[in-house]
């Protein structure tokens, strides 16, 4: 009788039909892969509420979309791609959450055909290796040698080449994105996208540029991501 209640005006004999329990007990494991998925996201990472919310309770809103397409697949993944994409639409997203947001998916989808153990089990796997990477800085290397360089110089100071030979000795790369006027014109605000060769040489260079630019403001920032870069 219960299950005749949640029964599909289109099912046929043909479809299978997902009793309340199956329903009951497949949602209820997505909802703790969330849980778990979230958590892991968290650590040692920035994240917004609502960005969180989403992503504990997207693994059961794909394994219900899965259960509802009853074993399409195609169709499954279709519509819970879609699904994905509405925050990205309004808001662009980091690579690592664009990840978040298929690994949750992924194990939805799982856990929707009705493999739930091994939707646990890859949550455990994908929890584990988010916190090691995390814990172990994993890929923060080099990412700690990008700089944004703001040197200021007088008008009268041709800053075509001026500091290259400086950040040739001191740097990897470099690059002048940006220049600025200031000051009513008198000042020249110049900006360096740069790589330093090594954190321990970034003193040094400052004082070398400070000797070029007649002691002006000189300011090294780390480099800033946009919310779109991947």
């Amino acid at each position: 009788m219960l299950n005749n209640l949640f029964q599909g005006i289109f099912d046929s004999q043909s479809a299978g039909i997902i009793s309340v329990p199956h329903f009951l007990l497949c949602v209820a494991v997505s909802l703790v892969i969330g849980l778990l998925l979230a958590g892991a996201h968290t650590y040692k990472n920035r994240y917004t509420r609502s960005f969180l919310v989403t992503l504990a309770m997207l693994p059961a809103i794909v394994c219900v979309v899965i259960m509802m397409v009853n074993g399409n697949v195609g169709a499954g993944v279709a519509v819970a791609g879609a699904f994905s994409l509405v925050r990205f639409r309004s808001v662009p997203g980091t690579a690592r959450e664009i990840g978040a947001i298929f690994s949750t998916m992924c194990t939805g989808l799982m856990a929707g055909m009705g493999y739930l153990g091994y939707a646990v089990l890859f949550a455990l796997i994908l929890s584990a290796v988010t916190v090691l990477y995390n814990r172990l800085g994993f890929g923060a290397g080099r990412e700690r040698l990008y700089k944004v360089l703001h040197i200021v110089i007088p008008e009268d100071l041709d800053y075509t080449g001026v500091f290259d030979g400086i950040l040739d000795s001191y740097t990897s790369s470099h690059e002048l994105v940006q220049v600025k006027t200031a000051n009513m014109g008198s000042l020249f605000k110049l900006t360096y996208h740069i790589v330093l060769r090594g954190a321990e040489v970034e003193k040094e260079m400052i004082d070398k540029l400070r000797c070029r630019n007649g002691n002006l403001e000189i300011s090294v920032s780390n480099e800033e991501k946009t919310a779109c870069e991947l």
